[in-house]
């Protein structure tokens, strides 16, 4: 881990904010913790496997208020993973096509992730889902969100 990066990990804040460089993946890591390491990696195994060669992910720093996360996008959003201090969470937007679809799959979703989507603000770009990814049952739920956004190749 960089110098840099340890001291600015050591700052009281849920994001990685070091502006020099993006995370490795030994620093996401250690800054998110094993269990939400590995979180983070079945998720984007997934949407590798499920898209593949559909995403190249790209690092975005969005100063020290947002600090580092990484977003995967083809021409419109599809999701942005957030490195957060022993968590992982995730960020979904969906425009109104989207909203109508996940309104059909409401009971294929977990109470949790029900209530994060019902909480979530709806701007003038969409509803803006931000979810702790903290469980195999919230990966399933990510999972099927994703689907709304985007079918997998197998679905296709």
């Amino acid at each position: 881990m960089c110098a840099t990066l340890s001291l600015t990990m050591s700052q009281p804040t849920l994001r990685i904010i070091d502006p020099e460089q993006p995370p490795s993946q030994a620093d996401l890591e250690s800054w998110m913790g094993k269990k939400a390491y590995v979180f983070w990696t079945e998720v984007s195994n997934w949407i590798a496997q499920s898209h593949p060669g559909v995403f190249n992910p790209e690092w975005l720093f969005g100063g020290k208020k947002h600090g580092w996360s990484l977003r995967y996008k083809k021409s419109k959003s599809f999701c942005t993973f957030v490195p957060e201090k022993n968590q992982f969470a995730i960020v979904i937007v969906f425009g109104a096509d989207e909203r109508a679809k996940v309104e059909e799959i409401r009971a294929e979703l977990s109470p949790m992730t029900l209530d994060a989507y019902d909480q979530a603000t709806t701007y003038h770009d969409g509803k803006w889902l931000y979810l702790k990814v903290n469980s195999k049952s919230v990966i399933r739920d990510v999972q099927r969100l994703l689907a709304v956004k985007r079918k997998s190749k197998s679905e296709k």
